[in-house]
């Protein structure tokens, strides 16, 4: 089980917004568990926009008027025999705070109140939830997470990831017409944030020393024939001169696969970063640049865990094991040691 507080610094690197001042004081505080981390940034993040103002939206509405407002929806309103009551109906646009980011945030509170927090911190995001009186609940389990920022409303994206990692976490499903709740990251949420942590860290902290994105790797075919290839998309790819090194964060449950009490890689793992590599070093087909790869595991509570440097056809790929148990400057030096070693800094 990874320590709350070191949740907490992987979301401030992936959220780099959770560095500003404003937040500083919830990394003194002491969490039982990660709902009420998640509850206490959205606490903060909440009062924080609160003070810029709530986003508003031009809400499209249909009502039955008696004096005329936007367009006329002259079929309704016959059909609705609204003349004879001395009303039209008519579709208009309203600004309002009624708009889908904050029905989001209002509905991922509702939800949290209905989880393992502690009474104080219910009690704080009632009253906030005081500011949303107009904006309705929505169903969690109908929303689509792909929205659009703009100038406007850039200040929701780190609450409405906040609000996603909230939703995914707790949300499972519905016994009942009551909302069954599960641990809150499962593997595939906490593999997400293990990723974008990794990146984030390597962006912030080496800034100007080495160059970290997640870089699509194209394909090296003979032909033009490319249907139906899957994309190559790594996950961390660090670049500092001639040298390129494509890391593959896994955060599993079990790091090596076991068969007859033999310990072995996850071959598809193993084949996935020998492919990114080949296929990348063949991109630059030239010698003043070198490509390696590296399968970086979260460390579990196995007592076998890998890690190996292995050559293999002209290029190094290491498996290594991060301790996220460890205090969080022993996992930062973990992660200094990667680069340090391979890029000679």
């Amino acid at each position: 089980m990874i320590p709350i507080k070191n949740v907490y610094y992987m979301l401030s690197y992936a959220f780099q917004v959770l560095n500003e001042q404003n937040y500083k004081n919830i990394a003194t505080e002491q969490f039982h568990n990660t709902a009420e981390l998640m509850a206490a940034i959205l606490e903060k993040g909440i009062k924080v926009q609160l003070k810029r103002g709530l986003c508003k939206e031009y809400i499209p509405q249909v009502a039955a008027l008696t004096s005329l407002r936007g367009k006329i929806d002259i079929t309704e309103s016959i059909k609705t025999q609204a003349m004879l009551r001395k009303q039209l109906i008519c579709t208009y646009d309203e600004f309002s705070v009624n708009c889908t980011m904050n029905q989001i945030v209002k509905s991922t509170v509702e939800l949290l109140l209905h989880s393992k927090i502690s009474k104080q911190r219910k009690k704080n995001l009632r009253k906030l939830m005081l500011y949303f009186d107009e904006v309705d609940l929505i169903d969690l389990h109908t929303v689509n997470w792909n929205i659009k920022y703009n100038r406007n409303n850039q200040t929701y994206r780190m609450l409405i990831s906040i609000c996603y990692l909230v939703v995914k976490g707790l949300l499972q499903t519905q016994v009942d017409g009551r909302t069954k709740l599960m641990n809150f990251f499962d593997e595939q949420r906490m593999c997400r944030l293990y990723e974008k942590f990794i990146l984030e860290y390597y962006r912030k902290e080496y800034n100007g020393q080495i160059t970290a994105n997640a870089s699509q790797i194209s394909w090296q075919l003979d032909n033009e024939e490319n249907s139906m290839l899957p994309i190559m998309q790594s996950d961390i790819m660090l670049q500092r001169n001639g040298k390129i090194l494509i890391i593959d964060a896994k955060y599993y449950t079990h790091s090596t696969q076991v068969r007859f009490d033999n310990h072995t890689l996850h071959s598809g793992n193993l084949y996935q970063i020998f492919t990114y590599v080949k296929n990348k070093e063949y991109e630059l087909r030239d010698k003043e640049h070198t490509v390696a790869g590296m399968i970086l595991y979260a460390k579990t509570d196995e007592e076998i865990y890998p890690n190996n440097i292995y050559q293999m056809s002209g290029n190094q790929i290491t498996v290594k094991t991060l301790d996220l148990n460890l205090p969080f400057a022993e996992i930062a030096e973990q992660l200094d040691t990667i680069v340090k070693t391979y890029f000679n800094l």
